[in-house]
């Protein structure tokens, strides 16, 4: 009996939760991604809500394949299928619930394994374990389209059972037709329901907007929106987080603040998601005062124990300095069952942030004895700390620990220990390191992500600092490229560069205007002083 109100619980929480299935702007431009992953904030966002397939960690085994239907799912050897892991299931004794299969099926989305969904919701339309509704054919319908195109999805659709041929598959079948790129027949699919009395989901216009968010439609968005208010659709917190973290990929602080305005201005209620696009967005402009403000604001408004939003907080406490609540969100992090290894980077990277380099070591020596080590990233992590303070010895260190293992450094790992050479004064190193590390492929998102960024500032710095203008511009291309020259002391580090190496540029304040930069205090002082170099 206990079985069984248990399964019903999850059965309704999963429900809700596929229901409201977000969808996420990847990095420029889609929030992997309102997945923002955490160590590169302004490029991507995970949402805080902690879904159900939380609780059944598969990848690092820490829950045990009889206790959990996704798991026997996902652990399945090549070529068997599906239906014999729901009918080992069964036969120890456990029913094939909705809650069971709806966990499975956002694990396995979650993880990119389309055709293994899409076996377990053919089985489950076809021997019936119970009674199969309206999410059960929508989730079919989503994996039919995704492995089989669109055109077989029109044609499922259409042998869908009368009454499940609903708001919910219409919808179902509009995502649908936009994540396939069939925008016209989406759009014909909307009047359709229109015409049948069915509400668009919020879901499809932020489809839609994530689809227009690219540089050369970014016009389009207020097309959206005003069809948007037209259809009446009810508003959405999440439409208005896309719309924050896209001006916040763009680095426009104004943006950010008209979209989280307009959101107010509707009548939706922000959230914890709300306030930590707008800390993190002010912590990375340095802002740190109003930073702290809506840092607050988070902790006032997080609802349990969310380790995404634990992640968040953890940077913003390092960048404000703030070592006492970094350990006291750690210490609830280290609370949850299973900590994941990006918690424990992030960690090391915010200790270090605080002063606390011993700390910090401690951290990822942590993390390598509980989670081994699987990948470039966490070498990465540590090349960081040790590289931001010029510690070159401890780098190298690292490197061949990390080259030992069997590890490849990628372009983050160059553009680091270009950091650290610039940092102990080996500029011709640090050179040799950027060279390498433009010879290996980076990514639009890697290139757009704050870190990497601030990493390259840091580099404009250092060079600056030895008056090497034309190094520091090369650097500074970077900056500009990303948007990431919307800040007065980014324009400010390439001034440097002029006053130390002594040379006069007439167009240096005009640039910084044209390139969406309001000049400061600091602005005008370093112009000044390049004016004497007029000849």
């Amino acid at each position: 009996m206990m079985r069984s109100i248990i399964a019903l619980m999850r059965q309704r929480e999963n429900f809700v939760q596929a229901i409201r299935r977000t969808t996420c702007v990847a990095s420029s431009p889609a929030v992997e991604q309102t997945n923002f992953q955490a160590s590169s904030f302004l490029t991507t966002f995970i949402s805080p809500a902690k879904f159900p397939d939380e609780t059944c960690s598969g990848s690092d085994g820490d829950e045990e394949p009889n206790k959990c239907l996704s798991l026997r799912i996902e652990t399945l050897p090549k070529g068997v299928t599906v239906g014999s892991a729901l009918q080992s299931w069964m036969g120890d004794g456990f029913p094939v619930h909705g809650g069971d299969v709806y966990h499975a099926i956002n694990r396995l989305r979650k993880l990119g394994r389309n055709k293994r969904a899409l076996e377990l919701m053919e089985w489950v339309i076809r021997e019936r374990p119970y009674r199969p509704g309206e999410l059960e054919y929508s989730y079919l319908l989503e994996f039919t389209v995704k492995l089989h195109g669109i055109s077989q999805g029109e044609k499922l659709f259409t042998r869908v059972p009368q009454e499940f041929q609903n708001e919910l598959l219409y919808n179902n079948l509009v995502i649908a037709c936009l994540d396939q790129g069939v925008v016209r027949l989406a759009l014909a699919y909307m009047k359709k329901m229109r015409e049948l009395g069915h509400r668009t989901s919020h879901l499809v216009y932020n489809r839609l907007i994530i689809r227009n968010s690219t540089p050369g439609r970014r016009k389009l968005i207020a097309k959206d929106l005003a069809l948007m208010k037209a259809d009446k659709a009810t508003p959405h917190v999440s439409t208005y987080h896309i719309l924050m973290k896209l001006e916040a990929n763009e680095h426009n602080i104004d943006g950010v603040l008209k979209a989280f305005e307009s959101m107010k201005k509707a009548g939706v209620e922000p959230n914890e998601v709300s306030y930590c696009i707008l800390a993190m967005a002010h912590a990375v402009a340095r802002l740190y005062t109003v930073a702290e403000a809506y840092t607050e604001e988070i902790e006032k408004s997080i609802t349990g124990d969310n380790w995404s939003t634990l992640d968040i907080l953890m940077i913003l406490y390092g960048r404000l300095g703030k070592e006492k609540e970094l350990e006291r969100a750690w210490s609830v992090i280290q609370g949850f069952h299973h900590v994941r290894s990006k918690s424990y980077l992030l960690a090391t990277e915010a200790f270090a942030r605080v002063g606390n380099l011993d700390r910090a070591e401690e951290m990822w020596l942590e993390m390598k004895n509980v989670r081994g080590l699987k990948e470039t990233e966490q070498f990465n992590s540590l090349l960081s700390v040790y590289c931001k303070d010029g510690l070159i010895e401890k780098s190298i260190g690292v490197f061949r620990e990390m080259m030992g293992n069997g590890f490849k450094p990628n372009s983050i790992t160059y553009r680091h220990l270009a950091l650290g050479c610039a940092k102990a004064n080996l500029m011709k190193e640090a050179l040799k390191n950027i060279e390498m590390g433009s010879n290996v492929t980076t990514s639009k998102s890697v290139r757009s992500s704050t870190p990497w960024l601030e990493t390259t500032l840091s580099m404009v710095e250092c060079f600056a600092e030895k008056g090497d203008v034309e190094n520091s511009e090369k650097l500074f291309e970077e900056l500009k490229n990303a948007k990431y020259n919307r800040y007065a002391f980014v324009y400010n580090a390439l001034f440097k560069a002029y006053v130390k190496g002594k040379v006069y540029d007439p167009n240096l304040f005009k640039r910084m205007v044209l390139g969406g930069s309001r000049p400061d205090a600091e602005s005008y002082s370093l112009l000044k002083l390049v004016e004497q170099y007029k000849s």
